[in-house]
This record gives C-alpha cells, structure tokens and sequence, in this order.
C-alpha cells in the first residue's frame, strides 16, 4: 500500500508539472494567436507572417541584450530586457505596418486566396532579410536571469515562468479592454461587422486595420522576448513553427475571437505539455517532446473535422 501511494503521488506531481510548463508555453501562444485573430477578425486575412514578427522582435532583443551585457556585465536583468524590449517593440511595429500598408491594403478587395499567398511570401522575405542580418546560426539570449525555482506540491516552477504567465494574462486582459472599452476597440468591433458601413458612420478604416496590425506586431515583440528568455536561444527559422502553432491555437479557440484565442492557446500548450510528457513515458521516449509538434496539429485536424468554428465560435459578422 505504502508502494501505491507513492506512485500515485508522483504521478501527480508528473501531471502539475506538466501543466505548469504546459500554461507556461500556451501563453505564448496565445499572445501570438491573439495578433492572428485581431487582424482576421477585422478584414479576414489570415497574417501567416506574424510568426516571422515574433521571431525578429526575438532576434532584435537577443542582440540588444547581448551587446548591454558585454559593455556591462553586472547590468541588471530587467534593465538589459527592458532596454531589448524598447529597441523590439518599435521594430516589430514598423515591420508589421509595412507589411499592411505595402503588402495587404492593395489587396484588400482581392480574392482570399491572393491575400494568403502574399502573407506566405512575406514570410519567406522575412525570415530571408533574418537570415542575411544574423546569419543562420542561433544567437544566444545572455545569463542574465537568475534561475529562481519555487516547488508548488512536488512540481517545480521557475520565476521566469510565473513572469511569463502573468505577464501573458495582463497584456489579455488589456487588449480586451480595449477592443471592449474604448473608442479604438468600438471602430476595430464595427470594422470587423461591416468595412462599408464603418467607413459611412465616420470611421477611418485605414487606422483601424493599421492600429490592429501595430497592436499585434508589439504582442509579437513581447511573446519574442518570452521565447527567447525561456529557451535561450533565437534563430530565424523560429517563427515558421511558432505562427503555425499559433494560428492552431486560434483556430481551436475561435479564430477572430480574442477569449477563443486565449483560451486555444493556453489548451494547446497544455495539451502539448502533456502529450510529450505522458506519451514520451508510454513510450520509453521514443516519442517525447522531439515529436510534441504532432500534438498541435493532431489538434488542428481534429477541430477542423469535428467543430471548423472553434471550441467559442466566431464573434465575426457578415461582410458585405
């Protein structure tokens, strides 16, 4: 009996921890499902180059705080990711409102299929100018974090994972909000409803569609620099697995709905955590977490089968 209750516990232990590093990563993703669903809620273009923004803003802050380190190497750790996080955040800006404004606005009464095509490409242009900017190698995020693990009933969690997750939740709770409680968000609701009519009662849509692109471009910036500081590690293939992994999660939540899209993202993460972990034992390893990406898209396969709107609907109108 005492045999059991040991198994037993441990298991738990095995399942917290698995959940901890699995909410760990799904607010990741659905910092990033979040930008994917702002812009296709508004004008229904699938932005498969948002992944390719979070992975500059996370080369862009590796090399910021790599280069403050080597002047300083005592610089504090909030001083080298803030200062990377004001270089990143501008960038990832400008290079999402480029994309909009050269990229997508002339495409805006084109067919889908034009839109998706264009977003694939200025993916490969992205990852392409990372490429010839820093090189193919991974750049390494510095030592700048000391490694505080706290133990919640046998399972251990990091300060770096609590940051990360209440970091996530806060910018959640901001961007609803807004989309909910201020001007911006009721032009962004009445864009998504109908582009015309928002467009006869006042509202500049160019603003609305560049104000969402800006806003998700900085949630990239920020979920960049988790990544990063998380794994210690940035390169510029990052991104492709991420948006794709990404959009899984707004899919699965409700793409062009922002609580679907939390609420995918934190699943998708858990559900990976879990699958790679549980799995990996059954297993004997053979397939741990060097497969968990089959998780995501196992996901994305079933959802798109059994329930294509989403585990929350779509909040999105008719267009005309």
């Amino acid at each position: 009996m005492p045999h059991a209750v040991i198994i037993k516990g441990r298991s738990m232990e095995i399942f917290l921890q698995q959940i901890i590093n699995g909410l760990t990563l799904g607010s990741v993703y659905a910092l990033v499902a979040l930008g994917y669903t702002m812009v296709y809620g508004i004008i229904g273009l699938i932005n498969f180059a948002h992944g390719d923004v979070v992975m500059i803003g996370a080369m862009v802050v590796t090399v910021v705080a790599g280069s403050l380190m080597h002047a300083d190497p005592n610089a504090s750790a909030w001083l080298v990711i803030g200062a990377g996080l004001l270089v990143a955040i501008p960038v990832c800006m400008i290079v999402g409102w480029t994309a909009e404004r050269v990229a997508y606005r002339p495409l805006r009464r084109a067919p889908r299929l034009a839109a998706l095509i264009t977003a694939i490409g200025v993916s490969i242009i992205l990852q392409n100018l990372a490429m010839m900017i820093w090189g193919r190698n991974y750049l390494s995020f510095p030592q700048v974090i000391q490694p505080a693990v706290y133990t919640v009933a046998g399972a251990r969690i990091s300060g770096l994972q609590i940051a990360i997750v209440v970091i996530a939740g806060a910018l959640m709770a901001a961007l609803t909000f807004v989309v909910h409680h201020t001007r911006l968000g009721t032009a962004m609701r009445a864009t998504a409803q109908n582009r015309e009519v928002a467009g006869l009662m006042g509202i500049n849509i160019n603003t609305v569609i560049s104000a969402a692109f800006l806003i998700g471009s900085a949630l990239a910036a920020i979920a960049g620099t988790m990544v990063t500081t998380y794994y210690g590690v940035a390169q510029y293939t990052m991104g492709f697995m991420l948006g794709l992994k990404a959009f899984t999660a707004a899919v699965l939540g409700g793409i062009g709905n922002l609580g679907g899209a939390m609420l995918g993202g934190l699943l998708l993460g858990v559900i990976e955590a879990l699958g790679s972990g549980y799995i990996g034992d059954l297993t004997g390893g053979v397939l741990g977490s060097h497969y968990q990406d089959v998780f995501a898209f196992v996901v994305l396969v079933a959802v798109l089968i059994f329930r294509p709107s989403g585990l929350m609907g779509e909040r999105v109108g008719d267009r005309a």
